[in-house]
């Protein structure tokens, strides 16, 4: 099958280049014990994520962890429950579902593109996206109060069948991958992930990470009402962090917003870039909170290795040795950078012109990865954290 990016000759206005192979004939084979994808939420958007699995899934190592949020969630759940040959032919399924409605031919001048945002944002707030959710006729303000059609705009039944139709739970189930899905508890406000080493994972596990207020209902599992993860934190990036244990670690963390962008010009502009600061944030919290807290064990540990010999053997000695061993941490850090036409109804503007165009850009930012001569060549001799954006030409070595 192929992907949707060769269905149209257009893409989006930024991208003025086809799609190259790597390089890279023969990528190195990866020694990290956890090979992860982070997928971060962001609706629409998350074909970006679906064209960098396409890139990722022509190297030899494959995420043998697979961490997503909301869209993430999805995309995770796609991954994890098809076979590796089946993976990218699955994500262009649903991705192709979700836009069917808005098959518009791509415009041929920058501008128009701004046209076929607001005609796609505007049919999937008026009537659904198809395969995922539909508008609640009649709305909630004359639903029957406490029920789920009285706490959201959107009924998410099509999404469930979609699932479950391109999904192999079982596969999930036989750990041969590790899921992580996040979302938050509705009563307690705390953050919660479903991990298929804790438990079993079923449709709803999905949908709850997914179910965005008030577009959507909570979903209630073992009794608790559960909405999208990304209320709290929008990237599963810190769990990994805190259930990676002492090996080593790649993390492929694939973002959909941005932390930086230009100064608005306009109230929409304004409404755009309040999303990608609100969304993204977590995202370098979590990666200075890891390096951070490298940093202190590995302090630590030379402090430790000062003090006499006859004192290794003291219980609060051996605690400390003990709780600061530490892996070396890579990150592999994408991004996805709006297109200038894009506006603030990006994460639920659903055309197929927009979903090609960020398949694409999601591709080619993960295979420029790949081709670049750092790849993975620059990482600490000690156990430290390393974050890379090659793909804008970009290392830090955080130690």
């Amino acid at each position: 099958m192929t992907s949707p990016r060769k269905k149209t000759p257009a893409a989006a206005p930024s991208s003025k280049s086809t799609v190259k192979s790597p390089r890279h004939n023969h990528p190195p084979a990866l020694d990290h014990e956890h090979i992860v994808l982070v997928l971060q939420g962001g609706g629409a958007l998350g074909a970006y994520q679906a064209g960098v699995f396409e890139a990722l899934a022509k190297i030899p190592s494959e995420p043998n962890w697979v961490a997503g949020v909301s869209i993430g969630s999805i995309n995770a759940a796609l991954i994890v429950g098809n076979e590796p040959h089946r993976r990218v032919a699955r994500l262009q399924e649903f991705w192709e579902l979700v836009t069917s409605r808005s098959n518009m031919v791509a415009p041929m001048f920058g501008q128009q593109w701004s046209t076929l945002h607001q005609m796609g944002a505007s049919m999937a707030a008026s009537f659904g996206v198809p395969g995922f959710y539909k508008p609640r006729v009649p709305p909630p303000m004359f639903q029957p109060e406490g029920t789920d059609a009285a706490i959201s705009y959107y009924d998410t039944t099509p999404l469930r069948e979609t699932l479950e139709r391109l999904i192999d739970f079982d596969l999930i189930n036989s750990g041969r991958v590790r899921l992580s899905l996040g979302a938050v508890n509705v009563r307690t406000g705390n953050s919660e992930y479903f991990d298929n080493t804790k438990q079993i994972i079923g449709p709803d596990h999905v949908m709850a990470s997914g179910a965005l207020p008030p577009a959507f209902a909570p979903i209630m599992i073992d009794g608790e009402p559960y909405w999208d993860g990304g209320i709290v934190s929008n990237t599963p990036l810190q769990y990994v962090l805190d259930n990676r244990g002492l090996k080593k670690t790649m993390a492929v963390q694939v973002d959909l917003f941005s932390a930086r962008g230009a100064m608005p010009l306009n109230m929409g502009s304004v409404l755009s870039r309040q999303k990608d600061i609100q969304y993204s944030s977590r995202t370098r919290m979590g990666t200075d909170k890891a390096a951070e807290l490298q940093r202190s064990k590995q302090a630590v540990q030379r402090l430790i290795a000062k003090l006499p010999a006859s004192m290794h053997n003291d219980p609060e000695v051996k605690h400390l040795m003990g709780a600061t061993r530490t892996a070396h941490l890579d990150i592999v850090h994408l991004i996805y950078r709006q297109d200038r036409y894009e506006l603030e109804s990006k994460d639920y503007e659903f055309s197929r012109p927009t979903m090609q165009a960020h398949w694409e850009a999601g591709l080619r930012d993960m295979q420029r990865t790949l081709d670049h001569p750092d790849w993975l060549q620059m990482a600490s001799e000690n156990d430290g954290v390393t974050v890379y954006d090659l793909a804008h030409t970009h290392c830090s070595d955080k130690e």
